[in-house]
């Protein structure tokens, strides 16, 4: 009996050992399988980034005479969300990074940040899809591609991510997963390079596994114990900022018809941005103009001695709402005004741009968006800062649903809240030029429905109010702009604190007329700074200098200071 007992154990281990060698042998032959499978397949693989994109893509990826092609969604989706056909010219438009290209179905060149270059093949179209050669234009996105016949796989790499390189120490088989019996996905032998791949948490290894890329191109994890020299080939790309902490700004307003403010000896306390009207549209062509002369240069030097970064103004304001629109719906007038703008930088020096177009069309917001695209690239290649301001939500057509702020938040480097003229020169009742409320729920829905990141907002806050003029029947007589500095209030009146708009308030007689004013002061300006803290915002600037009282600049930068140490 103990002898039967003993050969139904041993029968029971050797069909376990049976087992487990049918199983080990299938595996291998399933991972052979696979391989195989993988080489006989017709379908071209798309490994962008050491991320298989194959199954996102579109449409097929193309590979006639050498040259690969991408169709125009694919594109949109991995590379430029905002390239499009602009039927003017007949040519695809791209933006990425530093770089405008252009490109077109007939000719075999590229026009990039202005300068034509040829290439070896053009956009072709298919059945209503549209195909870039994505091969010719390496030098667009920074990448390297490179064509794995062999294994019908497209590799497309970022240069501006770094890439991690090692060896195997001897032969190995690459898995599907991070298990030793799932499938093979590729074999590679001793001293053999490959692409190593951090996980989320930026590591090499995790549970004792390495994701790799063979030379191959396929996607796979080995034993990390399996690799040695392990080295950083290349660096990823720092982004610096050209302001290191909040923007402190002022806009220096002056006409085209003075000279620039002379500012020598000045310093303001915590200002590290200036902001002067030195460039405008002409009113008749939409030319850029400006008005820097001699004591612009002064202005620029005194700048730059103290510190401060140089960001001018570029106003439509001259040119008006017509002008503005005729220029915005060309392409060709779009480049030629931002060719004019990059010559201007380069001749004055300046370090970054403050788009200040105002009154256009609704009609015009998606042309607006494109002239912003269009210019950001031209500006990052000088190095340059491109700012643009933006009025509340939800207001007048031509004033304020004219932006689309969520692709201007997106492409410039700040867009700048205008927070003011809440109750302006054409308001119908009186009230404040800024109540934080307003401010805040404005503010709220630039950040919620727009979705523009909060550190890219500049909050623009007034140094002026209004003096409202109310007749007895409660029309509005007059509607004076008041500097802060310049405000009186009379010794009989008792200011209100209204803790709502989180700002003073009076109200007098003035003979049959009533007096009514909401007061921007240097309380209500530390209130508004306070939500640069709140919200963790770019920065503040103030329209305009000189409307200041002494104390303001005080206030700004020890409120900024206050959000540097909370954050």
């Amino acid at each position: 009996m103990k002898q039967l007992n003993k050969n139904n154990k041993m029968l029971k281990r050797m069909l376990i050992l049976l087992a487990v060698l049918f199983v080990i042998v299938f595996i291998l032959i399933k991972a052979e399988d696979f391989i195989k499978e993988q080489q006989a397949s017709d379908k071209i693989s798309v490994i962008i980034n050491n991320s298989n994109k194959t199954e996102r893509l579109k449409n097929d990826i193309r590979v006639e005479d050498g040259v690969i092609y991408m169709s125009i969604d694919d594109m949109k989706n991995f590379f430029d969300k905002y390239i499009y056909i602009e039927d003017e010219i007949n040519e695809i438009v791209t933006t990425y990074d530093d770089k405008i290209a252009s490109i077109g179905f007939e000719s075999n060149k590229l026009t990039l940040n202005g300068s034509t270059k040829k290439t070896s093949a053009h956009a072709i179209k298919e059945n209503e899809t549209v195909y870039l050669p994505i091969s010719e234009m390496k030098d667009v996105y920074d990448i390297q591609i490179d064509n794995i016949a062999d294994s019908k796989i497209i590799v497309i790499d970022s240069l501006e991510k770094e890439q991690v390189q090692a060896k195997t120490k001897s032969d190995v088989s690459v898995k599907a997963k991070k298990e030793g019996f799932s499938k093979t996905v590729d074999k590679i032998e001793k001293d053999n390079q490959v692409i190593v791949i951090k996980n989320n948490n930026n590591e090499i290894s995790e549970k004792g596994w390495t994701k790799i890329r063979t030379q191959s191109g396929m996607l796979g994890y080995v034993k990390t114990s399996k690799l040695y020299e392990i080295t950083i080939t290349r660096e990823a790309k720092e982004q610096t900022k050209q302001i290191t902490g909040k923007v402190d700004m002022f806009w220096d307003y002056y006409s085209q018809y003075v000279k620039a403010p002379d500012r020598t000896g000045q310093v303001i306390d915590g200002v590290n941005v200036v902001s002067p009207s030195f460039f405008y549209l002409d009113k008749n062509d939409g030319t850029l103009k400006d008005n820097v002369g001699d004591a612009g240069i002064a202005y620029i030097n005194w700048a730059h001695s103290n510190g401060y970064k140089v960001w001018p103004m570029i106003s439509n304001a001259d040119a008006g709402i017509k002008v503005t629109s005729t220029i915005l719906n060309s392409y060709s007038k779009r480049q030629q005004l931002i060719q004019s703008i990059v010559e201007k930088c380069a001749q004055y020096d300046i370090d970054g741009i403050n788009i200040d177009f105002e009154n256009m069309y609704e009609a015009d917001k998606d042309k607006y968006s494109r002239f912003i695209i269009e210019l950001v690239p031209r500006m990052l290649e000088m190095k340059i800062v491109t700012s643009v301001d933006v009025t509340a939500p939800d207001g007048d057509p031509n004033w304020s649903l004219c932006f689309d702020r969520n692709v201007l938040g997106h492409v410039a480097d700040y867009l700048v809240f205008m927070a003011y003229d809440q109750y302006g020169a054409s308001s119908s009742k009186p009230g404040t030029t800024a109540g934080l409320n307003w401010v805040e729920t404005s503010l709220k829905k630039i950040i919620d429905y727009d979705e523009v990141d909060t550190n890219k907002i500049i909050l623009g806050m007034p140094l002026y109010t209004r003096q409202w003029t109310i007749t007895q029947d409660g029309t509005i007589k007059d509607r004076s702009v008041i500097s802060m500095m310049n405000i009186k209030i009379p010794n009989n009146v008792e200011k209100q604190w209204d803790d709502t708009l989180k700002q003073y308030y009076i109200e007098y007689a003035s003979g049959k007329n009533t007096i009514k004013m909401w007061i921007e002061d240097g309380t209500s300006i530390k209130e508004k700074v306070s939500l640069v803290t709140k919200y963790n915002l770019g920065g503040a600037s103030c329209w305009k200098k000189d409307m200041e009282t002494s104390n303001i600049w005080t206030i700004i930068k020890d409120e900024l200071k206050k959000n540097d140490t909370e954050n």
